[in-house]
């Protein structure tokens, strides 16, 4: 039997909050709709992928996918999950009614290939399958706070997605349903067909809400990687100077092509060294016209940025400022509040420090100022 896939990714997580539906939320090194569309790309019973989304959501999904060499089919949803379902049968092949298919939640980004094995096995014998786990918790029934009742549980399961159907009997159910239903067996069920289980994992769970992603994101193998930044800049006469994110009004400036921005520079390298993403001047050539007078923050905020794509969580910079002028301490908590500020993190996971060297060498003799950066990075090493 051929069998292809619908990964349904049409929904806003609105449980979940922020601006950014949560199937496009970074996952490891990989979204969460990327990982659950890539379980069913790298599974050998699945011939094609149609994947379900909002309009105006496109972009997103194909940065998502942008390293996927096989291609997916994409449509856009309806209202309901139940509409977006019934959208991705009719990107199917109409005159293929031997065929089976699997609908699958993608904010179910951890569904293995043993569990599509066996919803695709079942099918050989059943028009509808769901994979389902056994209840594990105690179960009572409520009124407002007050328990009114202990919930037998020995004949409850809680079901998962991919739920495996023939083609020809979930459109049969999407066409003759008259309610909607929380999942497709549910419309199968009501028009009297046989929905068979096989085992599910727990590992397959669905992510609502913060605290799913929170476990979801715990129980990936996240290492902790350490990238350095160093930078120097002639000083010259004149200002006002602009370090560590602030403009200092102050009769010295630093010289670069871009607005040299001595702090923000060292940071920048420090967070594409945790990623070995090249540097500063592979991103940002100093030969390109376009970068002349450039603001730093803009290269500090791309830095973070391209460390979140590579799936990396950015824990503390440290950033040591070497020069005998201007004082650093007057400012300190201020350009510790813009750097966190910049790369979006909270200002305890920034540290800012200055040091002179007792007078000695480039920066003891007021020629220029140097300053060196680390950057800690949880990333995923899958």
């Amino acid at each position: 039997m051929p069998i292809d896939a619908i990964i349904v990714a049409a929904g806003r997580g609105t449980r979940l909050g922020g601006a950014l539906p949560k199937q496009y939320l970074p996952l490891g090194s990989r979204t969460i709709v990327a990982r659950a569309v890539d379980a069913f790309l790298d599974h050998p019973v699945i011939r094609d992928v149609v994947v379900v989304i909002a309009e105006g959501d496109e972009e997103r999904l194909g940065a998502a996918l942008a390293d996927r060499p096989r291609a997916v089919r994409v449509v856009h949803g309806g209202e309901t999950r139940q509409a977006s379902v019934a959208r991705g049968l009719d990107a199917l092949p109409a005159a293929d009614p031997a065929a089976g298919v699997m609908v699958h939640d993608a904010a179910r980004p951890f569904v293995s290939a043993a569990v599509i094995d066996r919803v695709a096995a079942a099918l050989a014998q059943s028009a509808a399958v769901i994979p389902a786990v056994p209840v594990a918790d105690t179960l009572k029934r409520v009124d407002g706070s007050e328990v009114v009742a202990t919930v037998d549980r020995s004949a409850l399961v809680q079901v998962q997605t991919p739920q495996g159907f023939h083609v020809a009997a979930l459109r049969a159910a999407h066409a003759a349903a008259r309610e909607s239903a929380t999942d497709d067996a549910g419309l199968v069920e009501a028009q009297g067909g046989r929905v068979t289980t096989v085992p599910g994992e727990r590992t397959n769970f669905k992510i609502t809400t913060e605290d799913d992603l929170a476990v979801a994101r715990a129980s990936l193998l996240e290492v902790p990687v350490v990238g350095h930044g160093f930078d120097v800049h002639r000083l010259e006469k004149g200002g006002p100077m602009i370090i560590g994110g602030l403009v200092l009004d102050v009769p010295m400036r630093l010289q670069g092509h871009s607005d040299a921005d001595v702090a923000l520079h060292a940071i920048t390298d420090a967070l594409f060294g945790a990623i070995g993403d090249g540097d500063i001047g592979h991103h940002f050539p100093p030969s390109d016209e376009a970068w002349r007078g450039a603001a730093s923050d803009r290269f500090l905020a791309y830095a973070a940025d391209r460390v979140r794509k590579a799936g990396g969580r950015i824990v503390h910079i440290d950033l040591t400022i070497m020069c005998e002028r201007p004082k650093i301490g007057p400012v300190r908590e201020a350009m510790r509040a813009r750097i966190a500020e910049i790369v979006a993190v909270p200002v305890t996971a920034v540290s800012v420090k200055a040091t002179t060297t007792e007078r000695l060498g480039f920066t003891g003799r007021g020629e220029g100022i140097a300053a060196q950066a680390t950057a800690t990075v949880l990333r995923s090493m899958e």
